[in-house]
């Protein structure tokens, strides 16, 4: 599994970031109101019918046993590490491989996904409808936050150390599918106006983990072990 190379270093001087001057509406604002509150607005103006409110409130104590977790990688681990900059980098690969998942395009997928986890994505993406597979697309500019969700450091038999970073996305979406079908809706606020209206965006949700392994005179690459969409791909 560890031979399925994922670097995102790499993939992200392969995705070119939004330009500045297009102003802060293609990145939404985060405000942390306390400890593990995310809220993010979107929208041109107080009168835009597309504004859209969401507000999560992950559990206090995984938020807080996170930090612990990046402050032990860093002083153990990788001196170098910086949550912000693999938080960025995740954001960009999840958007990347999703949209690869989407198109079912399996072999481009070979090197940034674990060989057991493509072959099971090849079997539930063969289930899935159109309007299912096109759900499965994130937009960089629609991701609205993504946040880690857990952290694992271990240790094989061998004594080589891997760290385990489990990220959640959530980003919003066009497909035509009734957001009744779909779990994680209800934890968060969604505004975006009339839902009724064809064309209406989807609040969606995902989980990504990515597996480093940390051994001295071992390459610093990530390989994706686990990709859940709602109930997309159960």
């Amino acid at each position: 599994m560890l031979r399925s190379v994922f670097r995102l270093s790499r993939l992200c001087v392969r995705l070119p970031r939004c330009p500045l001057s297009h102003g802060p509406s293609l990145r939404p604002p985060v405000s942390h109101q306390s400890p593990g509150l995310y809220c993010v607005t979107r929208g041109y103006s107080s009168q835009d019918p597309n504004r859209v409110v969401v507000v999560g409130l992950p559990n206090p104590v995984i938020w807080f046993r996170t930090r612990i977790y990046f402050f032990l990688i860093r002083v153990y681990l990788d001196r170098d590490f910086s949550v912000e900059e693999f938080t960025d980098g995740a954001k960009q690969a999840f958007s990347f491989v999703s949209r690869l998942l989407s198109q079912c395009k399996f072999d481009a997928l070979e090197n940034l996904v674990a060989s057991d986890m493509l072959k099971e994505l090849k079997e539930k993406c063969s289930l899935l409808s159109d309007n299912y597979k096109k759900a499965l697309a994130a937009e960089s500019d629609e991701i609205m936050y993504s946040f880690p969700g857990d952290v694992a450091i271990h240790y094989d038999d061998n004594g080589r150390k891997f760290v385990r970073i489990l990220m959640r996305f959530c980003y919003l979406s066009y497909a035509d599918i009734p957001i009744n079908e779909l779990e994680g809706t209800k934890v968060f606020q969604v505004l975006v106006g009339n839902e009724n209206v064809k064309g209406s965006k989807r609040l969606l949700t995902a989980n990504y983990e990515f597996l480093r392994e940390f051994t001295k005179g071992v390459k610093p690459d990530w390989i994706i072990t686990r990709i859940e969409h709602s109930k997309l791909l159960e």
